[in-house]
């Protein structure tokens, strides 16, 4: 049996239509990185609401939100946003990069943290009954921290348990082989790996080596324009299409920040809209096919987000 899990129940894969796969709606990182950067924070439910909104008018019906405990996950704020647009909502369990989670797990046994993560899944976020869709695993620019290599260990283990996929955090895009090699090495199938940000390191040998196995690839950092120009993404979008790789990508714009929304105030952007009414209209005009798109947007977000038991 295959399905998906939401903040609002199961419901089958093909019922989560148009997907962005790595989002945040609600969030605040931890102390001192708040204070140091309060832009980088999303608190406002009235605000999610407005924004998810504008998606749903985009044509947009399902968001991966890939917020953590740590990072001031809201499960309740998640159900609400879900109830009053309609949209599907997936939540995260699991933890962020050790920047963030190392204090947070360095004195957990690795059996104390798979344990908290099958709970996340299997009853509830926060004791509020609220269930997780997936599990997340992150690593640093280049390099596993001690609290990050045991979160991997937990991912695959809670994997193994539950049949929840594994979505992860490459910091700009690095360790991406690296965080495979640890996860299919403990016997998660590579179907089952969605591994994010692939487009902050936008090298041929390296992302195809990446697509060779056989995992799914979130060019999630779309629109933000300091990392790479969109064009140079849809052009190795189209090279990974070519190369028979289309069925793995999946688009998203991580837009964790204030400055990111329209719905925080005028000359913000890009916003939940863009990828749907500026990326894609551009991914067309290069010669990237309607069934191409379909397959980012919908079929590839409906396999890799299924849990399979």
């Amino acid at each position: 049996m295959s399905f998906v899990q939401t903040v609002s129940g199961k419901i089958k894969p093909e019922e989560m239509g148009v997907t962005y796969g790595h989002e945040h709606l609600l969030f605040c990182p931890p102390s001192p990185v708040n204070a140091e950067d309060p832009d980088m924070q999303l608190l406002q439910v009235d605000k999610a609401i407005q924004e998810v909104n504008y998606f749903k008018l985009a044509g947009g019906q399902c968001v991966v939100e890939m917020s953590t405990v740590e990072m001031g996950r809201s499960p309740e704020g998640m159900e609400a946003i879900s109830k009053v647009t309609g949209i599907h909502i997936i939540a995260a369990t699991g933890f962020n990069k050790g920047r963030f989670c190392d204090p947070y797990v360095a004195d957990k046994s690795l059996d104390q943290i798979v344990a908290e993560i099958v709970h996340d899944l299997m009853q509830g976020m926060d004791a509020t009954g609220i269930k997780a869709g997936l599990i997340k695993a992150s690593s640093s620019k280049d390099h596993m921290t001690p609290g990050e290599e045991k979160i991997f260990q937990a991912a695959a283990k809670a994997h193994l348990q539950t049949g929840a996929p594994v979505s992860t955090h490459t910091e700009a895009g690095t360790f991406a082989l690296e965080q495979i090699q640890r996860l299919t090495g403990a016997d998660v199938k590579p179907e089952h790996i969605i591994i994010g940000h692939l487009d902050r390191k936008l090298e041929w040998d390296y992302l195809h080596a990446v697509a060779e196995t056989g995992v799914f690839m979130g060019f999630d950092q779309l629109s933000k324009e300091k990392y790479f120009p969109d064009p140079e993404r849809i052009s190795m979008i189209k090279q990974l299409i070519e190369a028979g790789h289309g069925r793995q990508i999946m688009l998203s714009g991580d837009l964790a920040r204030m400055s990111y929304w329209p719905s925080y105030g005028f000359g913000k952007g890009p916003g939940l809209t863009y990828i749907l009414w500026r990326f894609v209209p551009w991914m067309l005009e290069t010669g990237i096919s309607k069934e191409a798109v379909d397959d980012i947007l919908v079929k590839n977000p409906s396999r890799a987000f299924a849990w399979n038991v």
